[in-house]
C-alpha cells in the first residue's frame, strides 16, 4: 500500500514530489524547507528556520496520524555547518529519548536560499 500524505499547513510541494508517502511500514517525509505554509514566507536566521522546518514536519506527521515520537530517522541539510550548534539546540526541543537516528551535512546551496532543510522517516 502506498498513500500520499499532504498537510494544508505545510508548504505545498514545488516540484514532482509529494510532501510525504506512507507505506504499510513507514511514513517518508520529503525535505521541509523553513517556509510557513500559510504565508509562503521563509523565516530568518537558523533558529527560526529550524523551528519552521520541524513545525512543517509536525504538520505532516499529524496529518498522517503520527507524532514526533514516531520519527526514527532524519536528515538535516545545512547551508553552513557552523550553524550545527544552533540547529541542534532547536532540534532537541522537538525530540525526546530515544532519539531518532540522524545525519547532518553541509551542502553547497539549498532552494530559496534556505539555511536548513530537514526530512524524516517515521514508523509506528
Amino acid at each position: 500500500m502506498k498513500k500520499i500524505i499532504a498537510s494544508p499547513y505545510a508548504p505545498k510541494a514545488v516540484g514532482p514530489y509529494s510532501q510525504a508517502v506512507e507505506t504499510d511500514a513507514a511514513l517518508y517525509i520529503s525535505g521541509q524547507l523553513p517556509v510557513d505554509g500559510a504565508t509562503g514566507k521563509m523565516a530568518e536566521g537558523i533558529e527560526a528556520q529550524t523551528h519552521q522546518s520541524l513545525k512543517n514536519i509536525g504538520h505532516i506527521l499529524k496529518e498522517a496520524g503520527y507524532d514526533y515520537s514516531d520519527v526514527v530517522k532524519t536528515t538535516v541539510l545545512l547551508a553552513d555547518i557552523k550553524d550545527f550548534g544552533a540547529m541542534n539546540a532547536i532540534y532537541a526541543e522537538y525530540f525526546n529519548e530515544p532519539f531518532p537516528a540522524r545525519v547532518c551535512y553541509q551542502v553547497a546551496a539549498l532552494p530559496m536560499g534556505a539555511l536548513v532543510e530537514i526530512d524524516a522517516v517515521a514508523a509506528k
